[in-house]
C-alpha cells in the first residue's frame, strides 16, 4: 500500500470536523473558557427542528473547581440557578454565550472582557456525570449554533474515544426561552423526558414529560400564553390542566393538588394554573410537565 493512502481516512475526518461556515473574522473569535485547552467530550448536535432532541452546545472536559472564563467581551445577562443548575449567560451583542454548571463570581449587569473569570466549574448539574465538564452554548437570537466555529481553529480537531461520547443527562435550561416560554416551577429535574423503567409499574416505557421536584403546594405557572382547554382528572396523571398555545402546541401540568383556573380561561406566561401535588399514579410531590406538538409528545425542556 502506498504510504499516503492509509492516511486518507484520517485526513478526511479532520477536514470533516472543520467548520463549513467559512473563515471567521478575528474580531468574532472566542477564547477558550478553560485553561489549559480542554478536550471536547461531546460535540454540538443541531436538532432537526426547534423542539426536537439535540445537543445545543459542546461539553468540555475539566475538573470540578476549574476556573471558567468568558469567551469574549460582553455583559452578564444572567447568573443564577435554573431547575437546580447554576448557569451564567453573557450577551456579546449579536450572540450570547452560556456556561453551566458554574458557581458564579459575577452578577447580571457586570461588564466583562474576554478572559475575565466568571466563576468555577461545579460537578452537580453537569452533562458528564460522574465526571465534571463545562457545557458551553452559543445562541444567535433564537437560533443555536456550534461554539467551535468561533473558537480557535485548532478546536475543530478533536479526539473521540472508541466508546463514543458519554450518555446525555437531564437537560438544563435558561429561565426564559427565546419565544417567551418559562419554567412552570423553579425546581430540580428529578426525571427527564425519554425512555425509562416506570417507578411504579416496573415497565420500560416512554416518560412523556419532565418531572420537576417541587414541594406540594408550590404554585405552577403556565409555560407560555394560551387558553386552558381542559381541567380534568386522569387516573395516570391525576389532576391535570391542559393549555393550548397555538401552532399545534399544547402543554399540560399533571399530578396537581388542585387547579386554579377554569376551562376556557386565557392565561399568560407564568400565570398560575394550579399547585404541585401527588395525585394519580405518583410516588410523591412533583410536577409532571408535558408538551405535545400536533399530538406528539416532545421534550418540554426544548421549548426553553
Amino acid at each position: 500500500m502506498h504510504p499516503h493512502v492509509s492516511s486518507l481516512p484520517l485526513v478526511a475526518l479532520l477536514i470533516a470536523t472543520l467548520s463549513l461556515s467559512g473563515p471567521v473574522p478575528d474580531d468574532q473569535r472566542w477564547w477558550w473558557p478553560l485553561d489549559p485547552r480542554p478536550a471536547v467530550v461531546r460535540p454540538f448536535e443541531a436538532p432537526p427542528n426547534p423542539y426536537a432532541a439535540g445537543h445545543r452546545g459542546i461539553d468540555l472536559d475539566a475538573p470540578a473547581g476549574a476556573v471558567v472564563r468568558v469567551v469574549d467581551d460582553g455583559v452578564v445577562a444572567f447568573a443564577g440557578r435554573v431547575a437546580g443548575v447554576e448557569i451564567v449567560s453573557v450577551d456579546h451583542g449579536s450572540v450570547r454565550s452560556t456556561y453551566q454548571p458554574v458557581a458564579a463570581d459575577v452578577v447580571a449587569g457586570t461588564r466583562v472582557a474576554a478572559g475575565d473569570v466568571l466563576g468555577r466549574l461545579l460537578l452537580a448539574g453537569g452533562h458528564c456525570l460522574p465526571r465534571a465538564c463545562l457545557h458551553l452554548g452559543r445562541r444567535h437570537g433564537t437560533a443555536y449554533a456550534d461554539p467551535v466555529e468561533l473558537l480557535d481553529r485548532a478546536a475543530a480537531v478533536r479526539l473521540v474515544t472508541p466508546y463514543g461520547p458519554p450518555p446525555a443527562p437531564p437537560q438544563t435550561i435558561e429561565p426564559v426561552g427565546p419565544d417567551g416560554f418559562v419554567v412552570p416551577v423553579d425546581a430540580p429535574i428529578s426525571s427527564p423526558f425519554g425512555m425509562r423503567i416506570h417507578p411504579i409499574t416496573g415497565e420500560l416505557r416512554l416518560h412523556d414529560g419532565t418531572d420537576l421536584a417541587a414541594a406540594c403546594g408550590t404554585p405552577v405557572g403556565s409555560a407560555a400564553a394560551g387558553r386552558v382547554v381542559a381541567v380534568t382528572y386522569v387516573p395516570a396523571y391525576g389532576n391535570r390542566v391542559v393549555v393550548e398555545h397555538g401552532g399545534g402546541l399544547v402543554t399540560s401540568y399533571n399530578h396537581l393538588a388542585a387547579a386554579s383556573v377554569p376551562t376556557g380561561a386565557v392565561v399568560g406566561a407564568g400565570s398560575v394554573v394550579g399547585t404541585v401535588g401527588s395525585t394519580g399514579l405518583s410516588t410523591g410531590c412533583h410536577l409532571h410537565w408535558m408538551a405535545l406538538e400536533h399530538g406528539r409528545p416532545i421534550d418540554p425542556m426544548l421549548m426553553l
